[in-house]
């Protein structure tokens, strides 16, 4: 028998809230429901932490039931005020759309869209042309401005200032839900934790304007042990766009999380069979490295592919085992023009992308956190030249104990 997929989510610590749960449980295992779960285009690669997610909509959509990704085009245009101690910085719509259809691409290919088994929309398509008067009328009525006022998303606000443009957000998400319930007869929307109070609105409103029932369901958000939210770095987020977080850096952040994290990843992020992550969790001490490999290969097959995996994997092994320098690490091509007699220790960390400024580069140098060919770099006024590239045309640069970049002369 097959299991129910709740209670599968609810094994493997997906779980955080559900409205009337066991309703739900029940109608998830005897119906094929159709679920949504939005994604505020406010960059334009997904990242680490959206895989959480995703990851629950293909667990979903395994179990027969029909997922709609909802790009936020037209939500995007306010941006969420959940967790915000300021205004989200307004982006214009072209950068939206962009950022939209970056997403789109994305999900395409995590989960399957094939003779309508997923739905892609926009609220783009129906929210910016709403009629202010009209709208208002038919949803606005049923929002008790006192009782927002008591969500942590406008409560946390209230001192430092809170426009009537950012409240109106909740009634957007909300109106999203009562959409696409007409629509496709949507009747579930799933989140992370952190959207509770924006969700509990749209679930709401539907059974209040269509008086059927409808449902809500968190998840966990993805974080470690310490509590700090995974998939950021001091450089930036982990972003699923291997153009912005290559697939070895991937595979290195997975690679050395926290002991105490890696058998919850396994459970959140990969596909791993429960007996599997079972045999892995009796693993204690340096074994316990065994499962970080295969944590952070599982990950990147199934974001990028078996093949980057492999790469990522036999790089890491290169440098750590047996201390050599892999062509399979992240590279950067340098022309012999650019480089002409010399250039900027400096300038060739912020072409690589491994300090975020000149002032960060500058922090690192001075920390003995850059080694250049073997050698603690110790100035950050140091040139590189051809002279410090090897026989092959390459530098192996490092920042920390476990960034590596390899600059290839060309």
């Amino acid at each position: 028998m097959t299991e129910n997929v709740f209670d599968f989510l609810q094994r493997r610590g997906y779980l955080d809230q559900a409205t009337y749960p066991e309703e739900l449980r029940e109608k998830l295992g005897k119906e094929s429901l159709t679920f949504y779960i939005g994604f505020d285009a406010t960059a334009d690669s997904l990242t680490l932490g959206h895989y959480l997610q995703i990851k629950v909509m293909q667990h979903l959509q395994r179990a027969g039931h029909r997922p709609i990704a909802l790009l936020g085009g037209g939500t995007t245009m306010i941006g969420d005020p959940s967790g915000r101690t300021d205004m989200r910085q307004l982006m214009n719509k072209e950068r939206i759309d962009h950022n939209a259809l970056c997403f789109k691409n994305q999900l395409s290919k995590l989960l399957d869209f094939s003779e309508g088994k997923a739905i892609f929309e926009n609220n783009a398509d129906w929210l910016l042309n709403l009629n202010f008067l009209d709208f208002m009328r038919e949803i606005g009525v049923h929002f008790s401005v006192n009782r927002m006022l008591t969500l942590d998303a406008y409560k946390n606000r209230m001192e430092e200032g809170l426009t009537f443009f950012e409240f109106s957000y909740i009634l957007m998400q909300s109106y999203d839900f009562l959409y696409l319930y007409r629509k496709h007869h949507c009747t579930l929307q799933i989140g992370g934790s952190d959207q509770w109070s924006n969700m509990l609105g749209g679930y709401e409103l539907v059974r209040r304007i269509e008086d059927d029932r409808v449902y809500s369901m968190t998840f966990q958000l993805l974080t470690t042990a310490d509590g700090v939210k995974m998939g950021k770095t001091q450089s930036g987020a982990i972003w699923l766009n291997p153009e912005k977080t290559s697939p070895y850096d991937m595979y290195q952040y997975m690679r050395n999380v926290d002991d105490r994290d890696v058998i919850k990843f396994m459970n959140l992020l990969t596909d791993l069979s429960d007996e599997e992550i079972a045999q892995y969790a009796k693993l204690e001490g340096a074994d316990i490295n065994q499962a970080k490999e295969r944590l952070a290969w599982e990950i990147v097959k199934d974001i990028h592919s078996q093949e980057e995996a492999d790469k990522a994997q036999n790089a890491a092994r290169a440098l750590f085992d047996q201390g050599g320098v892999s062509k399979d690490m992240p590279t950067s091509e340098i022309s012999q023009t650019e480089l002409g007699e010399g250039l900027n220790l400096i300038d060739l960390l912020l072409k690589a992308e491994l300090v975020a400024s000149s002032s960060e580069g500058r922090r690192l140098i001075k920390q003995g956190g850059i080694t250049v060919a073997g050698e603690k770099a110790t100035s950050h006024d140091q040139v590189i030249g051809p002279k410090d590239f090897d026989d092959k045309k390459t530098l192996h640069v490092k920042k920390g104990k476990k960034n590596h970049h390899l600059f290839k002369l060309v």
